[in-house]
């Protein structure tokens, strides 16, 4: 499904976590790349030198209008993939309109301007949130849909609009439902940078190199051979190139759309991946025992045949252990890229 004369590709959040992996795979597989970020949680940093930055909001009808026109988009031609949006789900619940706002209005003034400028490819960053707690342990994309927060609904929204569309105007799109995100760019070009992050992986890391006193574990009486829960981590280098190969698979079919579930089809346990960042770290974590979250389910695994069998998507970096190293490299990094800005020191001798 390689694609010549690659078209375009606007990045929207591209200066955030998973948005900057897509832009590194984008741009190593040849393909031309911009991104538009308002920075309110992404960082410059994240952002290759020679990657255009349009610093702004995606709900900008005029700027987006001007980035179509000097990127070469639109009349038929390039492709949008859409990262921006909040994604912490106990704020969506505490404020649910910021979640509202930020995930379906601005998705929809993006699609908007989609359509208006004539842009043919839509890829759509969602969640395994939109699922809730299902009933069955391994996820398929046509498992029900009933979110629990509004972080869940504002990207299920986002989903039934795109639908629509393209049900109504000359656009095919990709809906990617992630499950747990993790790891970093293997060469450290990017990873995981949000101060206060709630990733487990992240967390333990954090603790790991001595930035935080302990690790939480919410929950050990769940329905799981140790008693927490067990989730799908999927490294997310593997996550951006199923993006370029769901890009490739929708300019070769103009009329057909996917949706697919994205992660390796196994789990792990809070206490398995607290293991495992002990092992590679050759540290102990404090792990500091709490009762259950709302809303978490014993266990949440991704069915990706779908993903595999459409895109042949074949991940390179399915390993827990790697996920961590990677991860454990970008944190050192990132801690002296702080220290070069500020002048405060972290240990990352640990």
């Amino acid at each position: 499904m390689k694609v010549q004369n690659k078209p375009p590709v606007l990045v929207t959040g591209g200066a955030g976590y998973i948005g900057s992996h897509a832009v590194l795979a984008l741009k190593d597989a040849g393909w031309p790349v911009a991104v538009i970020d308002n920075l309110s949680t992404g960082f410059r940093f994240a952002i290759p030198d020679d990657v255009p930055l349009y610093e702004g909001d995606i709900a900008d009808a005029a700027l987006l209008a001007r980035i179509f026109d000097e990127q070469g988009m639109g009349d038929g031609r390039g492709a949008i993939m859409h990262f921006a949006g909040s994604i912490v789900v106990p704020e969506s619940v505490a404020d649910p309109l910021k979640y509202y706002r930020n995930n379906t209005a601005n998705s929809r003034a993006l699609i908007e301007a989609a359509v208006t400028a004539g842009v043919p490819h839509f890829i759509f960053s969602s969640t395994a949130a939109t699922y809730g707690i299902p009933d069955v342990a391994a996820v398929s994309e046509d498992t029900p849909q009933r979110p629990i927060n509004p972080y869940g609904w504002s990207k299920l929204m986002t989903e039934q609009m795109l639908a629509d569309v393209a049900a109504a105007h000359p656009m095919n799109f990709g809906v990617l439902r992630y499950f747990n995100v993790a790891g970093a760019d293997p060469d450290a070009r990017s990873g995981q940078s949000t101060a206060g992050a709630t990733h487990l992986i992240k967390v333990a890391i954090e603790a790991a190199l001595g930035m935080r006193e302990s690790v939480a574990v919410f929950g050990t009486d769940y329905g799981t051979p140790d008693g927490t829960g067990v989730r799908d981590y999927i490294h997310v280098s593997d996550l951006a190139a199923a993006h370029v190969l769901t890009l490739e698979a929708l300019i070769a079919e103009p009329s057909r759309s996917l949706t697919m579930n994205c992660g390796y089809g196994r789990g792990f346990s809070v206490l398995e991946v607290l293991d495992a960042v002990d092992r590679v770290t050759n540290r102990q974590l404090d792990r500091r025992l709490q009762g259950r979250r709302a809303g978490d389910p014993d266990s949440l695994i991704s069915d990706s045949r779908h993903l595999r069998a459409t895109l042949g998507w074949d991940p390179a970096h399915a390993d827990l252990d790697t996920i961590i190293a990677h991860a454990l490299a970008w944190e050192r990094k990132l801690a002296d890229l702080r220290e070069g800005e500020s002048g405060a020191r972290v240990d990352t001798s640990r």
